[in-house]
């Protein structure tokens, strides 16, 4: 099987008998779209989350402090949060800054492991665990499908193999 270069064109004959010239490129351009709207739907999220999150953390609301206490955390710690969830909000949904961002990342996925462990050892609000894992996801999504460009120098993101 010979291998196709991205300036071959594929001829392929259709129903009616006329041919149609398709590029290589019009399938990665396509998995590039979706990879790009995954991104974009996956970050949005977190930066979401992480944002109003931690403006609620910083303002202790009542909800918020009664998941902490129940949890066994005295209530200084949503201060600690807050003041880490709100820049990695603003760094996750800025452009560049790749140094930062694999900060950010890091810091949200322990921030979701952390609570999924600490609802499934207290035995609180167990149905929160499933919202946290979707959390966790996204945030593994973003990071594996983040452009080059969010990348560390020398670094790339993960690529799908075709």
């Amino acid at each position: 099987m010979r291998s196709l270069s991205r300036s071959q064109p594929v001829r392929t004959a259709t129903s009616t008998g006329t041919g149609r010239f398709f590029h290589r490129e019009s399938a990665s351009v396509a998995a590039g779209r979706y990879r790009t709207v995954a991104y974009r739907v996956a970050t949005a999220a977190i930066v979401a989350e992480a944002g109003v999150g931690g403006v609620w953390d910083l303002a202790r609301i009542p909800f918020v402090t009664d998941v902490v206490t129940h949890l066994g955390y005295p209530r200084y710690f949503l201060v600690l949060l807050g003041a880490w969830k709100v820049p990695a909000a603003v760094v996750l949904a800025a452009p560049r800054l790749p140094l930062f961002k694999e900060w950010a990342y890091a810091g949200t996925f322990f921030v979701y492991t952390g609570a999924i462990a600490s609802h499934l050892v207290t035995g609180y609000a167990r149905a929160e665990v499933a919202v946290l894992s979707a959390m966790t996801l996204l945030t593994v999504t973003s990071w594996a499908l983040r452009p080059a460009d969010r990348c560390l120098p020398g670094r790339q993101p993960l690529r799908m193999r075709s």
